[in-house]
């Protein structure tokens, strides 16, 4: 209830023209970070960085997971979400070296299920995502949830004919056949999921945040979208805009300008491809522009799964037991196959 309050009162303040503020922190995200490792900028020199960097390009492979647009069926203010989980499945995508069909995560069970933690259509936290899925224990795979742009607050479109409450139907679920033929729709109790390890928040230092690229990957950040939403594409670096952040997005390497020697992150929305470059912008690094590296979130996964015990078609079998036993495989963190003070770093990607 005083989410959708204090999201009506912030509706009805807008201008025409003016974006609603998607972020919201809310009082159940409690557990700001859970750090146990090393984190990359300790164990990575400055120099060693290189100057043009990006996940979706590295020695021509693509290590970074499918475009999302968070505006359709309808809008739903949820880029907290698709920033937090495509980061997080971007990471199990180079942990496991490409190999595989994407593990995409359900960003529709974060709405159905973490209104008190995580956020809702009205707003939300990329790091309360990650204590939403530590404190459930894993997030299902997409294949679980599709994406419908409805939380339980949410009128919008649809959403008022949509049930996305939080019970087990609501977190895995799959329907058989026409209902005319008998058909139901039926939770699914045990499927494949990822979890998370560790997770945590780097603040205005580019150092840290391209260490934290390049070891690890992706991460969540904080923009205010307001000056990009015509943008049309180049690099971003206009000065004197506001630095107070409405939007989260994910930042997946830097660029290079040889004729000027600046960088620039090169950062993915989720507004879908018709927007920006094929989704992406640039903005250039440094001075925190649009407040870009004001609030950089990331996380680790614990585990994901590799391969399930199958259940039927209908799911009539899916109801525990010995259909509990995925093969889940487990996370290794840079730092511990890494030498701390070596000369040069050893690349992720073997």
């Amino acid at each position: 209830m005083l989410l959708r309050l204090v999201s009506v009162l912030a509706f009805l303040s807008l201008g025409s023209g003016e974006k609603f503020n998607e972020i919201k922190i809310l009082e159940g995200h409690n557990v700001k970070s859970v750090v146990e490792s090393p984190l990359p900028h300790t164990y990575t020199e400055k120099e060693n960085l290189p100057n043009a960097f990006t996940w979706s390009d590295v020695k021509g492979q693509n290590y970074l997971t499918k475009n999302l647009n968070q505006h359709i069926p309808q809008y739903c203010g949820s880029c907290w979400a698709h920033g937090a989980l495509s980061s997080l499945a971007d990471r199990i995508k180079i942990a496991r070296k490409g190999r595989g069909p994407d593990v995409n995560l359900a960003i529709q069970w974060v709405l159905n299920c973490g209104a008190e933690v995580a956020g809702s259509c009205h707003g939300g936290y990329h790091t309360g995502v990650f204590q939403l899925i530590k404190d459930a224990g894993s997030v299902p795979v997409d294949t679980c949830q599709t994406y419908l742009a409805c939380s339980a607050e949410s009128d919008e479109g649809m959403c008022k004919h949509v049930d996305t409450t939080c019970k087990n139907e609501n977190v895995c679920r799959t329907c058989s056949t026409f209902s005319s033929f008998g058909g139901k729709c039926v939770e699914i109790d045990h499927f494949p999921h990822a979890t998370v390890k560790e997770y945590g928040m780097i603040k205005n230092d580019p150092h840290h945040i391209m260490s934290e690229i390049y070891m690890r990957g992706p991460v969540a950040a904080t923009v205010n979208a307001e000056p990009i939403l015509e943008y049309k594409g180049g690099v971003y670096s206009v000065t004197g805009e506001s630095k107070q952040s409405n939007h989260i997005v994910s930042i997946v390497g830097w660029g290079n300008d040889v004729s000027t020697g600046k960088k620039h992150w090169i950062v993915r929305n989720s507004w879908g491809e018709y927007w920006g470059e094929m989704g992406f912008f640039r903005i250039e690094m440094g001075s925190n522009l649009l407040g870009i590296e004001g609030e950089i979130a990331w996380a680790t996964p614990g585990t994901w799964t590799e391969l399930n015990v199958p259940c039927n078609e209908d799911g009539s079998n899916c109801d525990g037991g010995k259909y509990d036993r995925y093969v889940q495989k487990e996370y290794v963190d840079p730092s511990s196959v890494l030498t701390k003070g070596s000369k040069g770093l050893r690349a992720v990607i073997a």
